[in-house]
């Protein structure tokens, strides 16, 4: 009760001698603290908002120029304002309140601003025009022509000094529409080796019939579109791919990272929760001041778009009987816990300052020592994010849209994100390594179906034996940006480091206001809507077979030896896996964040050119060695045109969303759109490399992530490269296909990347990788 009492700013009681005041000194230095940090960050977000809007100019460049103009002009003796003063004068009496000089003084202002604007705007749309140009790919890894050099000069010339996170979006290049007729022949081209003669015909005869008839309408709505947008795609991708979708997002959608894969920094919950949850409220406030870096290629010049960090905090995906909406809060001072059941509110600042880590650790550990149960319908309260979205967003409007329930809910719904301190322990085994990876990926991609928020931008799952990891919601941002956090929370950990005991460094705070718990009035009808969302939630859960192996016989100090690429190294091994069942459309991820808003594209990684490699391959023939070549290749001329918006794709979805709108029916593009992805694929890039020195700490690499397959018969494949030795491998299917088993296609999988050593002694294969390419 002490603590309820020290949130009350003052109380008072009317005597008979009057009204007697009583003030509590800590509230209202509580309130004045609070206020002063909400007042900061407004300033610093107003000043990172000037510098953005201004670059590749600064107000320091603003004075150097105008100071200069003036100069110059007072030296030869010119009136600054180019008579523009006078001008003003003849409609506005401003002449008779300034002196001469002062006339001069506000007419070199005026002058030398515009002058200042106009060579800002000149820079940036130099640079912009400059990024827009991307034969800097075809450059050979390791290699760069000259032309590609002069290139690089001119866009560090161009870029400006000390650029912030968002400094760049201004002068990317807006996402380009390509033609009907490349996209289509490019669709053809794809889809050849996974069709018969007649069948491949018949889709001939319907592309050209669109290509003549339908497609020129529809592309001039998309033409318009990308002149008038700032990305053609990603609105209606955001839209139709994700937040329309109205079965569950767990497993569907969501996808999860992993902790260290061999290091264990302690085993206390509560410590590793408090190193944690600082690290990552730590990368909030830089985020907030824009003090993250902005992501490069190629030698640190060639910028990435940075839209997506806009909502990685504070940020929830709101149920809605058709569409879901995305809501983001400026601010939000607070996380949300859930512990056997329970939810709890936990402030993140006191005394106007962070909350440090062993003070969140004391937060964590009153949490853990509650002894309280959970209020009927609590325990199981999130299974509602977990089930269909329809009956989740009714039941969110008929019993959380008012009272103490919608406070309950926008405590968690506007919390800066969601912490699971689970119940269970996960950790890899290296006794038993199948066993003990297959239970944690499964954990994280969906636990116990209600005890994590699948809605909140992500949730941080802390095990009962100090493991941890990650699930995140698809629809605000790429995996890309998660990872980019992710990547900060595991390298700050060893530097924030532990105690003996396994406790984070620091005191415990004696006046700390404790977890605020949230009181719930579920009532049994709303129960019932909570047990039907459970009832298919487990039904998914239960069907998915997830299996992770680290695969370290190889990895890419051999591939590079070769003189080939990785990523199409692999690419190429998992249709020689998938081979024993059947060549497949192929989803190979691929990011377009070298333009505005950019999100992703696909690599249809299965080509012609891989099938070849692949019957050569098991037909053990000898022109193995140069097919793969070709494959190879072909693969990176694919990922080129992706990256490079000359992707398949996203205009052919574009293309099908125009058309729904003006009611036109397309069998070309419903056929298209129709195929299912049996084999989805996507690495997961280390972005941050320098904040891991895997050569002299090996042990400190992470298991990566992965997330759920995309059709009920196929895969879903995620692998990260470590080092040049390690490759992790995440593959999910539903044990419910006959077609489909996890670990045995892993396994063979593994045995043909063993057999599989083309590379040894060969010396001849040439890495045509674009420098720095990165995957979405």
């Amino acid at each position: 009760m002490a603590e309820a009492h020290q949130a009350v700013a003052f109380q008072f009681t009317v005597t008979p001698d009057g009204i007697d005041l009583h003030l509590c000194h800590e509230a209202l230095r509580q309130v004045y603290l609070s206020g002063l940090h909400s007042w900061k960050k407004r300033f610093v977000r107003f000043k990172n908002g000037v510098m953005t809007g201004v670059y590749p100019g600064s107000p320091a460049g603003f004075m150097i120029v105008v100071v200069s103009y003036m100069s110059y002009n007072k030296y030869k003796m010119l009136d600054p304002s180019l008579g523009l003063v006078a001008k003003l004068g003849q409609h506005i009496p401003i002449s008779r309140y300034m002196s001469t000089d002062s006339q001069r003084i506000v007419g070199g202002v005026l002058v030398g601003t515009g002058l200042w604007v106009t060579i800002i705007m000149i820079m940036r749309n130099v640079l912009k025009s400059l990024l827009s140009w991307h034969g800097w790919m075809q450059s050979r890894h390791g290699s760069l022509t000259l032309s590609t050099r002069v290139w690089l000069f001119l866009v560090k010339l161009f870029s400006g000094r000390k650029p912030m996170l968002y400094s760049f979006q201004n002068s990317l290049p807006r996402l380009p529409v390509p033609s009907v007729k490349d996209t289509c022949r490019r669709y053809l081209e794809s889809v050849r080796p996974l069709m018969n003669d007649e069948q491949f015909e018949r889709m001939t005869a319907l592309s050209k019939d669109f290509e003549k008839n339908l497609g020129p309408r529809l592309q001039w709505y998309l033409k318009l579109k990308s002149w008038w947008a700032s990305n053609y795609v990603s609105d209606w991708w955001e839209e139709y791919i994700y937040l329309r979708g109205r079965g569950p997002i767990m497993v569907n959608s969501n996808y999860y990272a992993m902790d260290f894969l061999y290091v264990f920094p302690t085993s206390v919950q509560a410590a590793r929760a408090g190193n944690a949850i600082h690290s990552i409220m730590l990368y909030r406030r830089k985020l907030d001041r824009a003090q993250i870096k902005p992501i490069y290629l190629l030698a640190n010049k060639v910028p990435l778009c940075s839209a997506q960090w806009e909502r990685m905090f504070n940020t929830s995906r709101i149920p809605g009987v058709e569409t879901d909406t995305i809501q983001h809060m400026n601010e939000s001072k607070h996380i949300a816990v859930y512990h056997k059941g329970r939810f709890f509110k936990v402030w993140m600042f006191y005394d106007g300052r962070l909350l440090l880590p062993r003070e969140i650790e004391q937060q964590m550990e009153r949490i853990l020592a509650d002894k309280s149960e959970p209020s009927p319908g609590e325990e199981k309260l999130a299974a509602l994010t977990a089930g269909e979205r329809t009956p989740w967003a009714k039941a969110r409007d008929a019993h959380f849209s008012r009272g103490k329930n919608k406070l309950c809910l926008d405590a968690i719904e506007k919390a800066a994100f969601f912490v699971t301190l689970d119940d269970t322990e996960q950790r890899y085994d290296a006794d038993n390594k199948v066993k003990s990876l297959d239970s944690y990926a499964k954990s994280l991609l969906h636990g116990k179906c209600y005890d994590r928020w699948f809605d909140k931008s992500f949730n941080i799952i802390i095990y009962k034996n100090g493991t941890m990891g990650l699930n995140a919601e698809h629809s605000w941002a790429d995996a890309p940006i998660v990872g980019h956090l992710w990547e900060h929370v595991l390298s700050m950990d060893p530097k924030l480091g532990y105690t003996e005991e396994g406790h984070c460094h620091g005191k415990q705070h004696p006046n700390l206001p404790g977890p605020q718990r949230l009181q719930w009035d579920i009532s049994a009808e709303c129960q019932e809507v909570i047990e039907s969302s459970l009832t298919v939630a487990r039904a998914l859960a239960d069907d998915v077979d997830c299996h992770i192996i680290p695969f370290n016989e190889f990895g890419k100090g051999l591939i590079k030896s070769c003189r080939t690429s990785p990523d199409a190294f692999i690419q190429i091994a998992l249709q020689l896996a998938h081979y024993r069942v059947r060549f497949c459309l192929t989803y190979e991820a691929s990011m377009t964040r070298l333009f505005r808003e950019g999100r992703t594209e696909t690599v249809r990684s299965c080509t012609m050119e891989t099938c070849d490699f692949v019957r050569a391959m098991v037909r053990d023939e000898t022109e193995r060695l140069r097919l793969l070549k070709v494959a190879a290749e072909k693969h990176q001329n694919m990922y080129r045109l992706a990256m490079t918006g000359e992707g398949i794709d996203r205009h052919l979805f574009c293309l099908y969303v125009v058309s729904k709108y003006l009611g036109e029916d397309s069998a070309f593009l419903k056929e298209v759109l129709s195929e299912p992805w049996r084999l989805s694929t996507s690495q997961t890039p280390l972005q941050q490399v320098e904040l891991f020195d895997l050569v002299r700490h090996p042990e400190l690499v992470s298991s990566g992530g992965g997330f759920g397959p995309v059709a009920d018969d196929g895969y879903g494949v995620s692998y990260i490269i470590l080092g040049d030795s390690l490759i992790n491998f995440h593959i999910s299917s539903k044990f419910s296909s006959p077609e489909t088993v996890s670990r045995a296609s892993l396994s063979d999988m593994l045995e043909r990347f063993s057999r599989a050593n083309f590379c040894t002694g060969s010396g001849e294969l040439q890495n045509n990788s674009p420098p720095g390419q990165q995957r979405a």
